[in-house]
């Protein structure tokens, strides 16, 4: 392999597209704008549930410039479709406040958007249930949570060896609703032709995109071309076809013009999916020397009545530690509340979360430092499973990280270290995720210009999935990264999963690498006299992904944080992080970077800013926008650092790598909280630590210097 080959994979190559996006010239899905097109604004349902009983379209037709409005009355008819809530203005019925009941087509966004607010609606009202409680009657034990993983896994006999242990921890944590907002809302723009159906959509995956559509319209699916190719961000809300598509392709149809739905960011948290509020129940028993002898982790979570969806949050607690008696269990109860769905590291967030502040509970109840107390705790093979670890560099993620943060100048006695009115303090948690991969397809050409072009639907939401695909493709192909040019987010491309799991750049680029390995055959074959036409090779990996896996896959990392804590104010901030990761190869310097200390400012915010109130009366979360839900912005965000370990892992695809878009976000909030703890000597169980909480819990009677538990 030549030398300029070798050195592409890893390196931090410059994201090709950059300059598109900087330049205004990268198209997203409310960019296009085909001949006649129209706009579409949805209309949500006032009420927390019912039915609506008369919609006065009449006086909203005679206003400017509107083309239509859309209902239950007179939409077309859809199919059955696999995600229930893609099945839009069938009935009259309101599962929950929010849900689209009409979309007012109009000649432009601002008509469209006036007819919305103008139209009168009548309902039926009925009551509602939206509170979740650990006692709530309604809860139930589901078949499976998300990601088809057993809802409850049982090893040993907890009880007993708990009750036998000398050290115990019995503890709960609790945190809000958290919502997605990426830079772009949810689009997309829908044009019918000669009987195809092609919509530029803001998603993670234009092929499910085609799937569903085709499912609801009744149409083959070689008749829908779905384009996705420049994605704002999603952060798992746009992993699954969304109301927008759905309308603008149904206004598209009943009207006979392109039309365009943009969703305003209020309505957002209603109908894009969120992380669902979880009640988290954690037990640990150990003996004095703080080796774990029982583990359980218990949650409780919601879903609406529209469609299940079951955070997996004890699923981390299976993975992470020695526990010979284990117990993991998630109950569910069904609300009138929008559907939760995919938040970053969905399941791994809030269930390191608990795990990883019980583990700091434990860490003080055995006088153990907090580091020293997850190295004992070190299993030689994944608890739950019995399978060897492809590779499991935790421990070192440990070691190097506290070497780098200075953690062994730590003061081990929490609340006296003190900057005039600040308490300072320092924190750790570990960090997971599963390897995840999935078949996927792609095509190599190489033309007699000298240019091999990759094609595959693959999705960039932002982290830089051209570059690397290009940087994969030059390493098997043994030619300089200029010569290679990549195609990605579109339907028509050859077939590929979603960007999401962290399993993108895992599963594109396997079959990137084999078809660049498949072509560079070719081409030696040939000597160099390629025909006319180029020479075009296809490889799919869904042999190989197909395989039962021999190891248990994950990645792994510790995030170590050091909190100040204004006694006055109450606020938090974050004076510096250091995250360090076990991930396989890296495969480009400067966007895994990017994408590691990205999940760790989501953390952060998660940990300080981010959450969502639900109003029981009113039936809705009163946090829609970016006025009133807070995410970190550069103020926030002081000193964060983000490095990484190598590994060498076989087990994994021919890159060696493993995901990285949602490992940086998985325990950081844990080390924020276990920080505020050392700083305060109080330990606060519910998330976000907003200045109310922090002031409530300095000024209380468990304030008092030394570890709160």
């Amino acid at each position: 392999m030549s030398r300029a080959a070798t050195t592409v994979l890893g390196a931090p190559v410059e994201r090709r597209e950059g300059r598109e996006k900087v330049a205004g010239h990268a198209r997203y899905a409310a960019e296009h704008t085909p001949s006649g097109c129209a706009y579409g604004w949805p209309v949500p349902a006032a009420v927390a549930r019912g039915r609506v009983t008369a919609l006065h379209t009449a006086e909203v037709l005679e206003l400017p410039g509107v083309i239509e409005v859309l209902s239950h009355e007179n939409a077309p008819r859809l199919g059955e479709p696999d995600d229930p809530t893609l099945r839009l203005l069938q009935d009259d019925r309101v599962p929950h406040r929010g849900w689209h009941i009409a979309l007012v087509v109009a000649d432009t966004l601002e008509n469209a958007r006036a007819a919305a607010v103008a139209l009168r609606v009548d309902y039926a009202t009925e009551e509602h249930d939206v509170l979740l409680t650990d006692r709530h009657p309604g809860l139930y034990t589901p078949e499976e949570a998300n990601g088809g993983y057993p809802a409850v896994r049982e090893r040993g006999d907890f009880e007993g060896a708990y009750a036998a242990a000398g050290v115990r921890v019995d503890t709960s944590y609790s945190l809000t609703a958290l919502h997605n907002h990426p830079m772009e809302p949810h689009a997309a723009t829908a044009h019918w032709h000669d009987g195809r159906l092609t919509v530029w959509d803001s998603s993670q995956g234009s092929g499910s995109v085609r799937d569903a559509l085709a499912q609801l319209f009744g149409l083959d699916r070689t008749q829908v071309t779905a384009v996705s190719e420049h994605v704002g961000g999603g952060f798992g809300s746009k992993g699954t076809p969304r109301p927008p598509v759905v309308l603008a392709a149904m206004a598209a149809r009943h009207t006979g013009r392109p039309v365009k739905v943009s969703l305003p960011r209020r309505q957002m948290p209603a109908v894009v999916g969120h992380r669902a509020p979880t009640l988290h129940h954690v037990r640990l028993g150990a003996g004095a020397d703080g080796r774990i002898t029982a583990l359980a982790h218990e949650v409780v979570t919601q879903t609406s009545r529209v469609k299940e969806f079951v955070e997996q949050a004890a699923v981390p607690a299976r993975v992470m530690y020695v526990s010979p008696n284990s117990r993991t269990v998630h109950r569910v109860t069904s609300l009138d509340v929008p559907t939760p769905s995919w938040m970053r590291a969905p399941g791994e967030t809030p269930g390191m979360y608990a795990l990883e502040c019980a583990m700091d509970e434990l860490a003080v109840a055995t006088g153990l430092d907090p580091v020293e107390l997850r190295l004992r705790n070190e299993p030689d093979t994944e608890p739950d499973s019995g399978l060897p670890f492809s590779s499991r560099h935790l421990a070192e993620c440990f070691r190097v990280g506290r070497d780098l943060f200075g953690w062994q100048h730590r003061v081990d006695a929490p609340g006296v270290t003190r900057e005039g009115d600040l308490l300072l303090g320092t924190g750790v948690a570990a960090s997971t995720y599963p390897v995840y991969i999935t078949p996927s397809s792609a095509t190599a050409h190489a033309g007699r210009d000298g240019i091999h072009r990759i094609r595959v639907n693959a999705t960039d939401i932002g982290t830089g999935a051209r570059t690397v695909l290009a940087q994969i493709a030059a390493e098997a192909l043994d030619v300089p990264l200029e010569s290679v040019s990549v195609e990605i987010g579109s339907s028509d491309l050859p077939r590929a999963p979603l960007a999401g799991g962290s399993s993108g750049t895992a599963s594109w680029g396997w079959a990137v690498h084999k078809a660049g390995a498949l072509l560079a055959e070719r081409l030696a074959e040939l000597g160099g006299e390629l025909p006319a036409e180029g020479v075009t090779v296809t490889a799919d990996t869904r042999e190989e992904t197909s395989a039962e896996p021999t190891h248990a896959r994950h990645a792994f990392g510790a995030v170590f944080c050091e909190v100040q804590v204004d006694t006055v104010t109450g606020e938090v901030a974050v004076r510096r992080m250091l995250g360090v990761y076990a991930a396989g190869r890296i495969l480009n310097a400067r966007t895994a970077r990017s994408q590691f200390i990205g999940g760790m400012t989501m953390g952060i915010g998660m940990a300080l800013m981010e959450g969502s109130t639900m109003d029981e009366r009113f039936g809705d979360y009163a946090e829609c926008d970016l006025a009133s839900y807070h995410v970190p912005v550069c103020a926030d965000v002081h000193s964060i650092d983000a490095r990484w370990i190598e590994e060498d892992d076989p087990h994994l695809n021919p890159m060696g790598s493993k995901g990285i878009g949602e490992i940086g976000i998985v325990g950081t909030a844990a080390a924020v909280a276990n920080a505020v703890r050392h700083a305060t000597g109080v330990r606060l169980k519910e998330l976000p630590l907003t200045p109310d909480k922090v002031l409530e819990a300095l000024e209380g009677p468990a304030a008092t210097g030394v570890p709160g538990r």
